[in-house]
């Protein structure tokens, strides 16, 4: 409590130095304030004012008057009606004022129909009665709560207080609620008009001004922005108006409702605005007439943005085509009933321009992997040439129909493959009629694969872009079908077709030079014989058995032959080598008809000069038969001189690199 006192007294002298923060007022009568601020003026009958509020046992008041002059705060001066001390309403935001505990400070049971509630705590209630001189009542406001939090808990999001500004002619039972958001019946409270930034939800955040920090005019946490309270009323008629403002379920955080000095007016309606925010702007072939007349003016005056309009001084004002976005704008008029009672009435007014149209059919390119016709088209491309003098206020939106609602995605993809019609519209006016644009869609239908390429040996290489069509722009700058290069790296060219379509086509090229065959590994000696040819380099080569058809893959599988010849070729040129496979007779017939008489395997090669190969054969039994050189002529079928018997007989093989093979083969009778 020490703080807040200390803290409350430091802000009154430093707002008496800066005068940063409103002040308060106690003294007026609830008569003053209506007559004297709220009012000002002699055009209003007023009787039977009240007021009523918190019972401090201090004296202070929770409502009264209320001197913003020189601050940032939107009212110069008016009053003020809080469910605490509105003492405790002045700057700065340094501490939570939540007067009105314990002292038996009771709700509004009027408020608490109008909203829905019957948990109100500390009313403070202002009312009076008024016969209006004109159609219509209004009066301006700000509704300002500690509970607009900065850093809630979730639990807090549901805090509000609630406030009413009830109407209602004196002799009916019913009231009216005009504290709503507008065009709604939503009363405004703290969590029906919040802004974003916590982690409670935004609601019609349009109308939320700012969550205050420690140097704001008045000590509460956020407010609205400037709301009107308006209401069509019968000149003549005798209403009655209650304000009411009250916590909700209890008396902690207090809130407050500021209503704008010489705001309270008892005007004419001259109609709803009509402006392009609104969605209703007066058109093009419009004539639009504004009606003031009212019984008991003796002057009027029109004005055109606060200037007076020459010569229009009749009950009317009538405007006639063409317009120009000039003429947008606020038209008033002034009603003279004395010369201490001057009404004042408005309306916004935007006319729409007659447009001209420009351009309505277009041409897109095909930027899809399949080219048929049916691609995706940026449709705000379209807006800049569609009209010669479109206004910046006015959007356009595109849709498949002209009845459709339900505007196009800006990145539309076709549903009609190379020719569809879409309709523009003005999407915040009715006075326009909808435009057929017709999108026409080229594709680009040769396929365009990219290359690689290499500079052998320093020596400068040719790129050629795939010929035939319109145009070339290379990333060198160059833009014919070839170019020179001397340089390893990735160019590219832009290839154009004759519809005006493009592909892009991509060289990486690389330095290189011809390859060196340094190895021939075989793998398997009778079956899946398989060889991949090794090779040393700077390129990317090609591989070859037969020298003409090649692969990137230097391995070759499935090899049945006894003799290839190894191809590695790239741009730079071609190398070759011979490589022998070896091959093992599954069985031989040794009966002297000088056909398959021998079993001998064809193929091996010495890997080094002095390389020993050498074949052992063995009966089924595991007998050495005979031991003989890989190279040499083979095995006759015989032991010792004697022929052996038709049997399966098995063999190993040494080879002088280290490699082994074991099998088996069939001696035939």
């Amino acid at each position: 409590m020490f703080f807040k006192k200390f803290y409350l007294l430091f802000g009154l002298i430093f707002s008496s130095a800066s005068a940063q923060y409103i002040t308060t007022d106690e003294t007026q009568t609830a008569v003053e304030l209506i007559e004297n601020v709220l009012i000002n003026s002699g055009c209003a009958n007023v009787s039977n004012v009240s007021v009523s509020g918190g019972n401090f046992t201090s004296g202070e008041k929770s409502w009264g008057y209320f001197n913003a002059a020189g601050t940032s705060f939107p009212f110069e001066e008016g009053i003020i009606l809080s469910t605490g001390k509105i003492i405790n309403a002045q700057g700065p935001n340094g501490y939570i004022s939540d007067d009105g505990g314990g002292m038996g400070w009771v709700g509004d049971n009027d408020l608490n129909e109008a909203l829905g509630l019957n948990n109100t705590f500390n009313a403070t209630i202002l009312e009076f009665d008024f016969i209006p001189i004109g159609n219509q009542i209004s009066f301006d406001y700000i509704f300002s709560s500690e509970q607009y939090l900065t850093n809630p808990s979730p639990n807090q999001c549901s805090f509000t207080d609630g406030f009413v500004f009830l109407l209602k002619e004196v002799s009916s039972s019913s009231y009216q609620n005009l504290a709503v958001i507008p065009n709604t019946t939503i009363p405004v409270k703290v969590n029906t008009v919040r802004g974003t930034g916590t982690i409670c939800p935004a609601a019609n955040a349009t109308y939320f001004d700012a969550f205050n920090g420690i140097e704001h005019p008045t000590n509460f946490n956020g407010q609205t922005k400037v709301l009107t309270a308006k209401a069509d009323v019968i000149p003549g008629q005798t209403y009655h108006i209650k304000l009411v403002i009250a916590d909700e379920g209890n008396y902690r955080y207090d809130s407050a409702i500021f209503l704008k000095g010489s705001s309270f007016s008892t005007g004419i309606d001259l109609g709803d605005d009509r402006t392009f925010a609104n969605q209703n702007p007066v058109c093009t072939t419009e004539s639009i007439t504004l009606n003031a007349t009212t019984t008991g003016v003796l002057n009027y005056q029109w004005f055109f943005n606060d200037n007076p309009i020459p010569g229009e001084t009749n009950s009317t004002l009538t405007l006639n085509p063409p317009y120009n976005v000039n003429q947008n704008g606020t038209y008033s008029v002034e009603l003279t009933f004395s010369p201490t009672c001057i009404s004042t009435s408005e309306i916004d007014l935007d006319f729409a321009t007659a447009l001209t149209v420009d351009q309505t059919s277009y041409t897109f390119c095909d930027t899809d992997a399949v080219q048929d016709g049916i691609t995706t088209v940026t449709l705000s491309d379209i807006i800049p040439t569609l009209f010669l003098n479109l206004p910046a206020n006015l959007q356009v939106n595109f849709y498949s129909s002209t009845t459709s609602t339900v505007a196009l995605s800006n990145s539309f993809l076709l549903t009609t493959p190379f020719q569809q019609t879409i309709y523009a519209k003005i999407s915040n006016s009715s006075c326009y009629n909808p435009i057929a644009v017709t999108l026409n869609i080229n594709t680009f239908n040769a396929i365009i694969n990219d290359e690689t390429a290499a500079i052998c040996n320093n020596i400068s290489t040719t790129l050629t872009a795939d010929s035939g069509f319109q145009s070339y722009t290379w990333n060198t700058g160059e833009t014919t079908s070839s170019i020179q290069v001397t340089d390893a790296g990735v160019y590219t060219v832009l290839i154009e077709n004759a519809n005006g379509c493009t592909k892009t086509k991509t060289f990486t090229v690389t330095n290189s030079e011809i390859a060196t065959i340094e190895n021939i590994v075989i793998t398997g000696f009778d079956v899946n014989t398989s060889a991949e040819i090794v090779v040393s380099g700077n390129g990317i080569y090609e591989f070859s058995i037969d020298g003409v058809n090649y692969q990137s893959s230097p391995v070759f599988t499935n090899l049945t032959g006894l003799v290839y010849t190894a191809f590695v070729k790239n741009g730079c040129g071609i190398v070759q080598k011979d490589f022998y496979l070896v091959q093992i007779p599954k069985f031989f017939t040794p009966n002297g008809d000088g056909i398959n008489d021998i079993w001998f395997i064809k193929g091996i090669r010495p890997l080094t000069p002095n390389a020993r190969s050498i074949v052992s054969i063995f009966d089924r039994y595991g007998k050495l038969l005979i031991q003989f050189p890989a190279f040499a002529n083979g095995w006759d079928g015989t032991y010792n001189g004697q022929q052996m018997f038709a049997d399966d007989y098995w063999y190993v093989i040494e080879l002088g690199d280290g490699r082994t093979a074991k099998g088996h083969f069939s001696l035939l009778r």
